[in-house]
């Protein structure tokens, strides 16, 4: 599934906050509906997946409520993104990556295959189940994990012991630290601790740029890996160190990809993000500097050159390279080099969650889980407090197959279809859509906050304030999406070929 993730440490962000954020994005040709719902995983005994008919025992024991983003149409399953759990620990799962032909051919994507015949006839073979993938992860791990290091030791387990049918890359965090997991073949990964003070990009491409095998065997102060890491890679010559071996190597050059198709559809967008949010740190706009668009070079983590805000994180994720030439709504340059990058805020961004742990205020209500619908360049990131038993109906109850402005996701799609036709006179009314909302949700998460620690509310009293700041929140959402999409629709009107200047009266 192509996505885009930026996370940020505590020291990089504005409030000392861990935030993990991506765009989950539908395949070309499709569109996803979703949903934003509260998951009590209470009485699941085990999980089958869709897609890999995979059965797997859940700890029942240990599973607490989340917050989850699924699809609204379970036909390929439930595939819930993004959350927060109980605990206050978080999971964003997946970002696609890619890998090349040695890892893929030392270790294996574990495929479904369904069965062929019947039991008992001549050349029967039985079904044999896939691997897990992002239809399952969030699911198999979020409710039982403790910590974000606990949530990669666990899903390193499954990947292990079940593998994975496709590359991915899995987001997770605590108040404390982020940590970010990339899958290695059918069953090996790495994961790497985000530095306190940098952020990180990442396009559907392994990112990770350097790792140290000493410290994943030992200490695991900012690495950890599958067990075997060192000897899977000397056994299928995957070090591509000069030395041949080296404990600490670049993850990029030996289970990456570096294909033509990568500098049109990946490294783009992790230049658009770093020349946002780093614009004097590099030459960016010279095609002949070693951080071009098209560059293999382009750092993992960087520090930026300022603390980063919730609204830098929706602005580099509904990036379509304004202020370069790639621009598909630019009307300069060359037109051969207008939209021929792929965006980041696409047309098919299915949903954007940001996940911020905040260290401060009253401890049921440190985590916003804040969310965007539909294409991310004409949407608005509206905050909701994760630790709650249910969610507004304006965002929980998406009717997969009927289009409707009674869904947030519905209506943002109906206003980003409309506008994209008439971009420019379009625009301010969007602008103005998002700073007014995005006021709005601060507002109401510091009025809420000052709430819960002036009344010193736990348990049930906290949640029911916390769902009602929800409410809230969902309210004014639909109310100034509606006046938005209002407005879209008068300009569309206005622009229709059958328009005639002179009036009836």
């Amino acid at each position: 599934m192509p996505c885009t993730t930026i996370l940020i440490g505590k020291k990089a962000s504005y409030d000392g906050s861990t935030i993990i954020a991506r765009n989950e994005d539908s395949s070309n040709g499709e569109f996803c509906p979703k949903r934003f719902v509260s998951v009590d995983p209470a009485g699941r005994s085990s999980y089958t997946s869709v897609i890999s008919h995979l059965t797997i025992p859940l700890p029942e024991s240990e599973g607490v409520r989340y917050t989850a983003v699924p699809n609204a149409d379970l036909k390929e399953g439930l595939w819930e993104e993004a959350g927060v759990s109980a605990r206050g620990v978080a999971m964003s799962a997946t970002e696609t990556i890619t890998s090349n032909e040695r890892v893929l051919g030392a270790d294996p994507m574990v495929v479904y295959r369904p069965a062929k015949g019947k039991p008992g006839e001549d050349g029967y073979e039985p079904e044999q189940p896939g691997g897990i993938g992002e239809e399952d992860m969030v699911t198999l791990v979020l409710p039982y994990m403790t910590s974000a290091r606990d949530g990669v030791r666990r899903m390193g387990e499954l990947l292990e012991r079940y593998g994975t049918y496709e590359m991915n890359a899995i987001a997770f965090s605590d108040p404390d630290e982020i940590w970010w997991m990339e899958t290695i073949g059918g069953h090996h990964w790495i994961a790497r601790r985000v530095p306190d003070n940098c952020y990180v990009t990442m396009p559907n491409q392994l990112g990770i740029d350097e790792f140290d095998l000493s410290d994943a065997a030992g200490e695991q102060i900012k690495y950890m890996c599958s067990a075997d890491l060192g000897e899977f890679m000397a056994a299928h010559h995957l070090d591509l160190t000069l030395d041949g071996h080296a404990k600490r190597f670049n993850p990029r050059e030996a289970f990456g990809s570096h294909s033509d198709e990568d500098h049109v559809y990946n490294t783009p967008r992790a230049w658009a993000m770093q020349r946002f949010l780093n614009p004097h740190a590099e030459d960016w706009d010279n095609p002949r500097s070693d951080m071009s668009p098209f560059s293999d070079e382009l750092p993992w983590a960087r520090i930026p050159e300022r603390k980063l805000t919730i609204e830098d994180v929706k602005y580099v994720l509904s990036l379509h390279y304004q202020g370069t030439p790639y621009d598909p709504y630019g009307k300069g340059g060359d037109p051969a080099l207008r939209g021929s990058l792929r965006p980041i805020g696409i047309n098919r961004n299915s949903q954007l969650s940001v996940l911020q742990l905040r260290p401060y205020g009253a401890e049921a209500g440190r985590a916003l889980q804040w969310i965007s619908f539909g294409s991310n360049a004409f949407n608005a990131i509206v905050p909701f407090y994760a630790n709650v038993d249910d969610t507004p109906a304006y965002l929980r109850d998406t009717n997969p197959k009927q289009v409707s402005t009674d869904s947030f996701y519905w209506a943002n799609r109906l206003i980003a279809a409309m506008a994209d036709a008439d971009f420019a006179d379009c625009a301010g009314a969007i602008e103005a859509y998002q700073l007014e909302l995005g006021s709005l949700g601060h507002k109401i998460v510091s009025e809420t906050d000052a709430k819960l620690a002036g009344e010193g509310l736990t348990g049930k009293n906290a949640t029911a304030v916390l769902e009602a700041a929800n409410q809230r929140m969902a309210d004014l959402a639909r109310e100034k999406t509606d006046e938005l999409l209002g407005k879209v629709l008068y300009v569309r009107s206005m622009s229709m070929k059958n328009h005639f200047s002179r009036s009836d009266a």
